[in-house]
């Protein structure tokens, strides 16, 4: 029996149409893969690999770092804050952050700065959220004031430019003294006289994961000088003399050269992975620790090979007349005038300082995706310096 052609033709569609529709209720689709950053010199992202411990020695909490107890295991080193009382709910968010994840366990005291008094409400909102002591301290003038070589007419056109060129807070007076001030001048406040370690602390920061152990115990124990999180690029047209001023500093200063196998020179000298950025900087890679987070020993900034570094780029302008900040100038310096070996990546502390994260792979951590560098637009990620520091320097 044969059906007429227009019938077999419906008939066909019809059962291919059959067979479309049990594909797709028994077909189980294969999952959309998210793209993977993949770095020139490394194949993923460290921290996705499980994150431990520092090895070696580690002071745990004990009994022995009560508040009270004038006689613990804490070593001279406090938390350090510039901040504005404006900020002050900023700073609480910081606070809650860093007193859950680590010092309600080791009470290291506060430390708080700023240019102008702190008002009553200020002092009693941040006391409130920790057991350790607080205390709060006023900037000298002769520290936060515009030096008096500074030329006002030539700053005050220089920062134009920088706005013009879209540099953020280039043309910020503040901002700049900020700088300056986190640069060279903070460790000199009597204050800190006799303290050698801090850890900075930010408002609008966060801390995602459970630290049991004293990192400054740690610092000392393991001879580190400087500890970072965030490893980044910074904006060339802000820093055009800085690098050229450094090699004027090294070359009327050979008793502050150090044997450059030892250094992280490279790091800061690197032109392959963004050329552009060191042809603009004039042969520095703007590689640069973030120093919104920063761990670190107050004995080499007081050392005279950084205070003659410092007072050589305060004389010459740049933190005014351009925007040099804390964080190139920290990192030029421990770059080159100490060993890299003395520097230490705490991956094992998940940290945000908008918009960059440094996330580790832990059960320790809550509330940051391992792994995750940025929850920003995806031009950020070629910010990220940190394959250049694991190529030149390692992951210590």
């Amino acid at each position: 029996m044969f059906f007429p052609k227009p019938m077999r033709v419906v008939a066909l569609a019809c059962v291919l149409l059959l067979l479309f529709l049990i594909f797709e209720i028994f077909h189980k689709p294969q999952p959309i893969k998210e793209p993977r950053i993949v770095y020139p010199d490394m194949t993923e992202d460290p921290n996705l690999e499980e994150t431990q411990e520092p090895s070696g020695k580690l002071w745990r909490a004990a009994d022995d770092y009560a508040a009270d107890n004038s006689k613990s295991s804490r070593i001279n080193a406090t938390i350090l804050s510039l901040v504005r009382n404006s900020e002050i709910d900023g700073m609480i968010q910081s606070m809650r952050d860093l007193e859950r994840t680590w010092n309600h366990k080791f009470n290291y005291p506060w430390t708080f700065f700023n240019d102008e008094p702190f008002t009553a409400e200020f002092k009693e909102r941040t006391s409130a959220e920790t057991n350790a002591s607080c205390h709060y301290e006023l900037i000298p003038k002769e520290h936060w004031a515009v030096p008096a070589w500074i030329n006002d007419d030539l700053f005050r056109e220089s920062a134009k430019m920088l706005a013009e060129q879209g540099i953020q807070y280039g043309d910020v007076v503040s901002y700049h003294q900020m700088c300056r001030w986190y640069s060279g001048l903070f460790y000199r406040h009597p204050a800190l006289q006799h303290t050698r370690y801090y850890w900075r602390v930010e408002p609008k920061v966060h801390f995602f994961c459970d630290v049991d152990y004293d990192v400054f115990r740690y610092m000392h124990d393991h001879n580190k000088t400087y500890g970072f999180t965030i490893n980044l690029y910074d904006a060339p047209q802000s820093i055009p003399t800085l690098w050229p001023e450094t090699l004027k500093f090294l070359e009327a200063h050979p008793e502050h050269n150090k044997d450059e196998t030892l250094t992280a020179r490279p790091w800061l000298e690197d032109k392959e992975r963004r050329p552009g950025h060191n042809q603009k900087a004039n042969g520095y890679s703007t590689c640069h620790f973030w120093s919104n987070f920063e761990i670190a020993d107050m004995e080499f900034w007081r050392s005279k090979a950084y205070e003659d570094y410092f007072n050589h780029l305060d004389r010459a302008g740049g933190f005014f007349y351009e925007r040099w900040g804390d964080a190139p100038v920290h990192s030029i310096g421990v770059g080159l005038l100490e060993d890299a070996s003395r520097i230490h990546w705490f991956r094992d502390i998940g940290y945000q300082h908008i918009p960059y994260f440094n996330c580790p792979n832990s059960p320790k951590c809550q509330g940051c995706k391992k792994g995750l560098f940025t929850d920003g637009d995806d031009f950020l990620f070629k910010e990220d310096c940190r394959p250049n520091w694991f190529k030149y320097v390692g992951m210590g």
